[in-house]
């Protein structure tokens, strides 16, 4: 698991390899990743939008943005934390992803650019 905390805001993130997958006549590496959100700080804040880089080992990098996560823009009183899981899609077998959570300060109005850390996806090692 990797960890980062912003502005009191602890982003902790844990991956899983679920296989491979054809799209399109193409085979792909497909990775699940589950993320707490943990709100330390004493403000209440909400999740407005994400950013996400993602790195493929074969020197492929896709940028994902939007508004919220999974469909939600989760508010996080102090002391409250949210979860979620999403994937991607990896042409190899070896690739990572980072980014950041803009969430919205309720108390000062304040956007506080939350850091995602950079997490590996690979798949398991094959042993003999």
């Amino acid at each position: 698991m990797v960890e980062q905390i912003t502005k009191g805001i602890k982003i902790s993130v844990k991956t899983k390899y679920n296989g491979t997958s054809y799209r399109n006549n193409r085979l792909y590496y497909v990775f699940a990743y589950f993320i707490t959100i943990e709100n330390n700080s004493p403000n209440t804040v909400q999740l407005t939008s994400r950013f996400w880089k993602i790195f493929d080992s074969l020197n492929k990098i896709e940028i994902v943005e939007g508004e919220g996560v999974v469909g939600q823009t989760p508010i996080l009183k102090p002391n409250d934390q949210y979860s979620y899981s999403s994937g991607c899609f990896l042409e190899s077998n070896l690739g990572a992803m980072k980014g950041y959570y803009y969430m919205e300060n309720f108390d000062t109005l304040e956007k506080i650019k939350v850091i995602i850390p950079t997490f590996q996806l690979s798949t398991p090692i094959l042993s003999n």
